[in-house]
């Protein structure tokens, strides 16, 4: 992987264990195998992005399978409309879960002479630490989404679930005909919750999205509902989801012992960049 320097964009040269760039911008590899390429600087927290017991809790609900539905369809997809493509790239990662079952697929799609490489990036150190020590075929940096540390048309495929990101920088780093795969909150996602928080919970969008640079080239949903019982799993599914900081202890602990019954929704929409 060429990375491009977040202080300089000049081009970063592994050596040893660090990155470093002709202007001796120096960036060290953490012994889990990621390296963090956001500069103090460029921070807009001390410890941006998820913490650890988010990612501890994400990590252990996805790990039950809970959205592996998601997960395969995702994979799916990504078989369908991205067969040929070879360099990838999962923004906002997390903890890698979407990202391994990703490259598992592809690699089993791609030529043989034409092997499947995945990149993933996140804002958050806590999410990569767990992602690298699991995942070492994979490769992580710390990093912005809205300032990427990649060249110009590095992917020809990328996997957005959820994270926020520019447009610029998306068309960016794409290459000409390059795959996105996007995933975002359908209208009923998570509504169960909602109802709980809010006097009049709203519906997220159901509208197609545009994205500058990139044409829609296949939209749906993807509904079930969650259906949980056991204690532990619906604590981390509670901890996980944004509304974790809205959620009194006595209503977390209601629906953790009373068991949660939740809808998901899922809108997955798939570019071409044009």
């Amino acid at each position: 992987m060429r990375y491009r320097c977040p202080l300089c964009s000049q081009s970063l040269v592994l050596q040893d264990k660090s990155w470093r760039c002709q202007n001796n911008h120096v960036f060290d590899c953490a012994k889990e195998g990621y390296v963090n390429l956001l500069p103090v600087q460029k921070k807009n927290s001390k410890d941006p992005g998820d913490n650890k017991p988010m990612i501890v809790a994400r990590r252990e609900f996805l790990n039950k399978g809970y959205y592996q539905r998601l997960s395969d369809r995702v994979n799916e997809l990504a078989q369908r409309f991205a067969l040929d493509k070879t360099s990838g790239l999962d923004i906002g990662c997390g903890e890698g879960y979407y990202s391994h079952r990703l490259f598992e697929a592809m690699q089993t799609s791609v030529a043989k002479n034409t092997p499947f490489s995945l990149n993933g990036l996140d804002i958050s150190k806590s999410a990569l630490k767990s992602a690298s020590k699991r995942y070492s075929h994979i490769n992580f940096c710390v990093a912005s989404a809205f300032e990427m540390p990649f060249f110009d048309e590095s992917f020809d495929f990328m996997l957005r679930i959820y994270a926020p990101s520019l447009d610029k920088e998306l068309r960016r780093t794409m290459k000409q005909d390059g795959i996105l795969l996007t995933v975002s909150a359908g209208p009923m996602h998570h509504f169960a919750l909602k109802q709980l928080i809010y006097d009049e919970p709203a519906l997220h969008t159901q509208e197609k999205s545009t994205i500058q640079g990139f044409e829609l080239l296949h939209h749906e949903q993807l509904e079930w509902v969650l259906e949980m019982d056991n204690e532990q799993d619906i604590t981390h599914f509670l901890n996980m989801t944004p509304y974790a900081w809205k959620l009194t202890d006595e209503q977390k602990q209601g629906l953790a012992n009373q068991g949660l019954m939740c809808q998901l929704d899922f809108k997955i929409e798939i570019f071409k960049a044009i």
